[in-house]
């Protein structure tokens, strides 16, 4: 299989946003093709470039650790199979055999009287809050359309969320631009020294704990579990994450619940911290500042750690603070409308690559951070951020080179076992995990032992 030599743009300008030397950009090597390049925005080329960007950072990472420093990396090679695979992972996953639904009934886009709105109700608490709001006497799509139909855009949009409900007026123009990656935060303060990486996992012996939801978040969190890193997730009892999201994004980590609320909880939280060497977030701005455990507060108690938070709208600006999923940003940002139909009707990316660009963008910046060694910093990532780059900035193949003749996910499909039974997977564009996941929640509240030498 040709690999190509040619240095990417798009490659170059994440690795650039990450903070990585500009001559190590062009290490990177691709092969291959996938099937994400249908569509008037250059998709395939984000996934290729947030892998790559990725790809890159394990392997500097690698060197480090290996006592060669950054010039004595091996050059990664990137499958674009295996990028367009694990990009659409949520829909190749089947549990039992059984194909997951992807969107609840009452997620989608609805016509309102001015224009199209989109709801997101895939979590009960979110499709109760949507029927609340629109005073539906059924949870029915047939009432949703004509709860919507008479109401302007933006008044579903500001009724739903007012609720405490997702639903975005589809927008027609891209939103303002937003960065790819701010580092907020240095403290200079140097983390735990990594010895050599065992068993050549460039994150074998890092701790991370995890405090992310849904697609963004655990993509990132899976794939520095798939290098080696001892993945924690730590969620509220309170907020259940959905069996099939979790069955999709639960490799590569532990999962364990505690009331931060709670004071014998919160103790074995604070534990975990005062050992973990990376913390990343996925909550909307302010979610964890209540609980004393925003960026600031974090750094405060442990100057050394790696600290990346992501969120949906951005980190200022008068959305700052509301929740958000891919296809609600989508909307939002003016991509749902690039991709209208004839009929009018939005559409969608050919994956949610808002999600998985901006999970692996943070995985990248986790493992940059550990191959500088100078820890100490908070980093900040969004899906608006991540969407901005994809509508102005990712420059797209030629025509020649954007075909994708050949493809097939079958070689990168996989079988295991698992908390959920069965699973057929897609394995990670870095290859495969050792183990299927384990039931959300499960999992002890507690870090395994360092490799030696780690």
């Amino acid at each position: 299989m040709t690999i190509t030599d040619e240095r990417d743009g798009g490659t170059a300008q994440a690795w650039a946003a990450l903070g990585g030397a500009p001559e190590l950009a062009g290490r990177v090597r691709y092969r291959g093709a996938g099937d994400l390049g249908e569509g008037p925005l250059p998709v395939r080329e984000l996934a290729r470039a947030a892998v790559g960007a990725c790809a890159l950072a394990a392997a500097e990472l690698a060197a480090v650790r290996a006592g060669d420093g950054p010039d004595g990396l091996a050059p990664p090679v990137v499958d674009e199979g295996a990028v367009a695979t694990a990009f659409v992972s949520e829909r190749h996953l089947r549990v039992r055999g059984r194909k997951p639904v992807s969107f609840a009934p009452l997620s989608g886009f609805w016509r309102a009287a001015d224009g199209w709105v989109r709801t997101h109700a895939n979590y009960p608490h979110h499709e109760a809050a949507l029927v609340r709001a629109l005073g539906m006497r059924s949870a029915t799509p047939e009432a949703v359309r004509a709860a919507v139909a008479g109401r302007a855009a933006a008044d579903v949009q500001e009724l739903v969320y007012g609720e405490g409900g997702l639903a975005v007026a589809v927008a027609g123009r891209y939103g303002d631009p937003r960065p790819l990656v701010e580092t907020v935060r240095e403290t200079g303060e140097p983390g735990r020294t990594l010895g050599p990486a065992p068993a050549g996992l460039p994150a074998a012996g890092v701790r991370v704990l995890d405090l992310t939801r849904v697609i963004a978040g655990p993509v990132a969190t899976r794939t520095l579990g798939l290098l080696g890193a001892d993945v924690l997730r730590i969620d509220s009892p309170g907020l259940p994450e959905a069996d099939d999201a979790y069955a999709d994004t639960g490799f590569g980590k532990r999962s364990a619940l505690l009331d931060l609320a709670a004071a014998r909880d919160r103790a074995v939280f604070d534990g975990l911290l005062a050992e973990a060497d990376v913390v990343v977030t996925g909550y909307r701005p302010g979610a964890l500042e209540r609980y004393g455990l925003g960026a600031a507060d974090l750094l405060e108690r442990r100057p050394g750690l790696v600290v990346a938070q992501l969120c949906a709208w951005g980190w200022d600006g008068p959305w700052a603070g509301r929740r958000g999923f891919d296809s609600l940003v989508q909307a939002g940002y003016g991509i749902a409308a690039r991709y209208a139909g004839p009929d009018g009707v939005p559409g969608v990316l050919p994956a949610q690559a808002l999600d998985h660009g901006t999970g692996y963008l943070v995985a990248a910046a986790v493992l940059r951070a550990l191959a500088e060694g100078r820890r100490g910093r908070a980093l900040r990532f969004s899906l608006a951020g991540t969407a901005s780059w994809l509508v102005r900035d990712v420059p797209a193949a030629a025509p020649a080179a954007a075909g994708y003749a050949g493809y097939a996910a079958e070689p990168w499909l996989r079988e295991t076992d698992s908390g959920y039974g069965q699973l057929r997977y897609a394995a990670g564009p870095f290859g495969d995990w050792n183990r299927g996941p384990s039931r959300w929640g499960t999992d002890a509240a507690a870090w395994l032992p360092r490799p030696a030498g780690a």
